[in-house]
């Protein structure tokens, strides 16, 4: 799992996966998270996650099609 601020992220979700998208998926975006000691994600960590852990983001949206 990705690391923000300094700290492990856990229990992401994706949003905005469309399998016509393949192999882009430049819709999807993390919409819920938490850090490892349970607080939530903002939308904007949210955001900045989606942006610095495309990798990531782009793994589970395509695990999501699955």
């Amino acid at each position: 799992m990705p690391i923000l601020n300094g700290k492990k992220v856990v229990d992401l979700e994706v949003d905005g996966v469309v399998s016509g998208d393949y192999p882009d998926f430049s819709d999807a975006y993390f919409s819920s998270g938490c850090y490892e000691d349970g607080t939530p994600l903002t939308d904007d960590e949210l955001d900045k996650l989606t942006d610095l852990a495309g990798d990531v983001l782009w793994e589970m949206a395509f695990d999501s099609l699955i």
